[in-house]
């Protein structure tokens, strides 16, 4: 089954591909829009899904150059909030997720942040985005 065959692109997804993810990653970053968030750094907690056909992720010699690294996604958020402030996780999420989506072997993303110190009354606030390749 090709992508460009399949009539529903997420059905493909779920039969055709490897979901590589990584959940929980904690990491400081210099994110907000309110007085309050500016000039400090706060937690944030990413949540990320890579799809990769089987095809571009079926190991055969059982070696980490035969598949997308977990090291990838770390290396990508780190790199991202390194480049300083920004007010809005739609931006942070847009942005790695497009960043995650160049990956050669990755032909969607599920990325979504949270920040559970913002305000006292609820676990988190946040933002999930899905992005895929174009269909050929």
């Amino acid at each position: 089954m090709t992508l460009g065959k399949v009539q529903d692109p997420l059905a493909w997804l779920a039969l055709e591909c490897r979901r590589i993810f990584l959940r929980d990653h904690v990491i400081s970053v210099q994110i907000g829009a309110h007085d309050f968030e500016k000039g400090k750094a706060q937690r944030v907690v990413f949540n990320v899904e890579l799809f990769v056909p089987y095809a571009a992720s079926t190991p055969q010699d059982d070696k980490l150059s035969e598949v997308v690294d977990y090291d990838f996604v770390r290396e990508v958020i780190a790199q991202r909030v390194s480049t300083g402030h920004v007010e809005l996780q739609e931006t942070l999420c847009d942005d790695l997720a497009n960043r995650m989506l160049a990956h050669a072997q990755v032909v969607a993303v599920r990325l979504s942040s949270c920040k559970p110190d913002v305000y006292p009354d609820c676990a988190g606030v946040g933002v999930e985005v899905f992005r895929m390749k174009a269909m050929p």
